[in-house]
C-alpha cells in the first residue's frame, strides 16, 4: 500500500516503486522511478520531481522557438531520464556513446539542422558496424525524447548500408573439455568450482561473480539468477570505475537453472558461512576472475579461450546430446531461441563428420561394407 501523501508503495518483488506526475502534449502521465529501500526510492522520487519541474520550464521556453533548441540541451534532459528510469550500465553506457561520438561532433546544433547528410559526413568511417548501431540507437532516442517533450522537429536517422561480418566463435573442443575438467576437479576450490558451474549451467561472467549462497535452493536442487556484476565508470569520487552489482542483463536473465546431480554434491560439500559463492564476503571481480580462468587453462595444457566459450560450449554441449532448444535458451536467459540458435550453438567438427557418414545409406553402404 502506498504511504499517504507520497505516492511509494513496496512491490511485491521487494522494491519500493515512487510514482510522480508528468505532463507531455498537454496530456498527464504517471512515470515511476524505484529502488532497493524506501529512503533511496524517496530521494529518488524527489529529484525526478524536480528535473520534471525544471524540464517543464524548459518545455516552455523551448515549445516557444523549437528552432533555438540545441541537440546538448535536449540530449542533457534525455540522459538524467535514462539515469532515472534504466540500469545504471544502460546509463553508463548511453552518456559514453554520446559525450565520445555525439555531443562534440553535433551537440552545438539546433535539431532541425540535424540531418542524415550531416550525421552521415560527420561520422567517422572507420568505426566498427556494431559501434555505428550504437550511435545511431542513441542518436535516434534524443530526436525522439526531443519531438516528444519539447515538440522539437521529427527526425529519424537510418543507418546507411552497413556489412557486419560475424567472427567465428569460440567452443572448447571435447578434448579440452575433459582436460579442462580433470584439472579443475583436483584440488577442487571455489574457483574453479564456479568454472565448473558456468560450463555445467551456462552462468555468464558476471553472474558467477555475483552468485550467492542464498541464490541456491538445496532443496529444490536449483540455482536462481537474481543479479549480475560489472566494472563501469564512477562518476564521481576518487576512483575511475566501481564494481556495480545490479541485476541481470535482460528480465529473461532473471531465471531458475536445475543442478546437475554431480554438481549439487560437489555444491553441498562447499557450503560454507560466506555470502558470496566465489569471494565469500564480496562480489568477484570479473577481469580477476578472467585471468583465473585463462591460468586454469595454461595449467590444463588447453588452448585458449575467452571466458564467454564456457557459455557457447555449454549450449552446444546441450544440444548435440539431443536438448530441445527452447529449454536451452530458458536455462541460458535468452528473449527467444533464435538468439540461442544463431549465436551459441555451434556443431562441432566431429557432429558434422558422424552428419556426414550418416549419409553412406544412399548408395547402399554403411561404414564401407554392403548393405
Amino acid at each position: 500500500m502506498a504511504r499517504r501523501g507520497e505516492n511509494i508503495r513496496k512491490r511485491t518483488d521487494g522494491r519500493w516503486e515512487g510514482r510522480y506526475l508528468v505532463t507531455i502534449n498537454g496530456s498527464k502521465k504517471y512515470h515511476s522511478v524505484y529502488a532497493h529501500s524506501y529512503n533511496e526510492v524517496k530521494q529518488k522520487l524527489f529529484i525526478s520531481k524536480k528535473e520534471t519541474e525544471k524540464r517543464s520550464k524548459e518545455q516552455e521556453r523551448a515549445q516557444k522557438d523549437t528552432a533555438d533548441v540545441s541537440l546538448d540541451e535536449i540530449a542533457q534532459f534525455w540522459l538524467l531520464d535514462i539515469k532515472n528510469k534504466r540500469k545504471y550500465s544502460t546509463y553508463r553506457k548511453y552518456t559514453d556513446i554520446y559525450r565520445k561520438y555525439i555531443q562534440d561532433a553535433f551537440g552545438r546544433f539546433n535539431i532541425s539542422e540535424i540531418t542524415q547528410n550531416l550525421v552521415v559526413k560527420t561520422l567517422p568511417d572507420s568505426l566498427s558496424p556494431s559501434l555505428y548501431k550504437s550511435i545511431y540507437c542513441v542518436f535516434n532516442q534524443i530526436l525522439v525524447y526531443g519531438n516528444q517533450y519539447y515538440k522539437t522537429p521529427s527526425v529519424h536517422l537510418h543507418i546507411e548500408n552497413i556489412y557486419e561480418t560475424s567472427k567465428p566463435v569460440q567452443t572448447i573442443n571435447l578434448a579440452d573439455q575433459k582436460k579442462l575438467c580433470a584439472y579443475l576437479l583436483s584440488e577442487l576450490d571455489s574457483y574453479k568450482l564456479g568454472i565448473l558451474i558456468c560450463l555445467y549451467m551456462g552462468l555468464r561472467l558476471g553472474e558467477i561473480c555475483a552468485l550467492k549462497w542464498e541464490d541456491i535452493d538445496f532443496q529444490y536442487k536449483t540455482i536462481h539468477i537474481n543479479r549480475t556484476v560489472q566494472r563501469l565508470p564512477a562518476e564521481q569520487g576518487k576512483t575511475k570505475t566501481i564494481l556495480y552489482e545490479t541485476i541481470p542483463k535482460t528480465p529473461c536473465s532473471v531465471r531458475e537453472i536445475p543442478i546437475p546431480e554431480f554438481l549439487y554434491s560437489i555444491l553441498l560439500s562447499y557450503k560454507d558461512d560466506g555470502i558470496y559463492v566465489l569471494n565469500k564476503v564480496s562480489p568477484m571481480e570479473p577481469r580477476t576472475y578472467q585471468y583465473k580462468f585463462h591460468s586454469y587453462l595454461s595449467k590444463a595444457v588447453v588452448r585458449q579461450s575467452h571466458f564467454h566459450a564456457l557459455r557457447h560450449t555449454f549450449a552446444t554441449n546441450c544440444i548435440i546430446n539431443g536438448a530441445d532448444v527452447k529449454s536451452v535458451s530458458e536455462i541460458l536467459g535468452h528473449s527467444n531461441v533464435n538468439v540461442t540458435l544463431n549465436r551459441y550453438v555451434h556443431p562441432s567438427m566431429d557432429t558434422k563428420r558422424n552428419i556426414l557418414d550418416s549419409l553412406s545409406y544412399i548408395n547402399g553402404q554403411n561404414n564401407g561394407h554392403n548393405i
